[in-house]
């Protein structure tokens, strides 16, 4: 069983200065309103109500904490978290909620040193809005790596998944030098796996993930071997 299905919740904030303080690498989770963040990390987790998804989209401005594995120095310590960030984009949320989501988030993602890569949940039928790629932007300042899930890709066919996966792994290329992508499915199980070893990796907790000359994503193993000495 993956170490990120024993995830527990851990604290939520509204206020930077109620971040965490002890120095553990966070992997940030963020996306449009009604992308499917929330039901992506809970399929990812294998739970069904760790991360909360409010029925009035936008409506949930909070950042919310959620502790992977245990410190090997010590075991009342996660070794990692998952931070879920405030989706974004509604148009009828209020304009003070608006900017406060913009100076927190904007904030968290450019100068939290903590923070070691990024999700970017986007709905495979209609990735890269402007507020994705503002987001993308921001975030690229840190030469940290994003990871894209393009959510609900049991509603797009096979031709139009292979689209729109090729258009994803495009575009960031031309938006940051340290960039993966996936499709993902919460009904039909499409790139759980995938996506359970890169947020892995992603957080230190995994061997890396390579991409291969064909395309094909696979744990990157220790290929040298000793050589023996001549004459044994």
């Amino acid at each position: 069983m993956s170490v990120l299905q024993q995830a527990r919740f851990f604290t939520t904030v509204d206020r930077l200065h109620q971040l965490p303080l002890l120095g553990l690498p966070e992997l940030a989770f963020a996306g449009r309103s009604n992308a499917g963040k929330s039901t992506a990390i809970n399929t990812i987790a294998n739970q069904k109500r760790l991360a909360f998804a409010s029925k009035t989209p936008g409506r949930t401005q909070h950042i919310n904490f959620f502790a992977v594995g245990k410190h090997p120095d010590d075991e009342e310590m996660p070794a990692a978290f998952m931070v879920d960030l405030p989706g974004y984009g509604y148009a009828q949320v209020a304009r003070d909620s608006r900017a406060h989501w913009e100076e927190t988030l904007g904030t968290y993602i450019r100068k939290r040193n903590e923070l070691v890569g990024l999700v970017l949940i986007m709905d495979a039928r209609r990735p890269f809005t402007d507020l994705d790629e503002t987001l993308v932007a921001w975030f690229s300042e840190t030469a940290k790596p994003i990871h894209a899930l393009l959510t609900k890709a049991d509603k797009l066919n096979r031709s139009e998944r292979v689209d729109a996966l090729r258009a994803t792994r495009k575009r960031l290329a031309e938006l940051s030098p340290f960039h993966t992508a996936q499709l993902f499915s919460a009904l039909d199980k499409t790139g759980v796996e995938e996506a359970d070893l890169r947020v892995l990796e992603m957080l230190g907790l995994q061997a890396p993930i390579v991409v291969t000359a064909d395309g094909v994503e696979q744990l990157q193993v220790e290929r040298e071997k000793k050589t023996p000495a001549q004459g044994e």
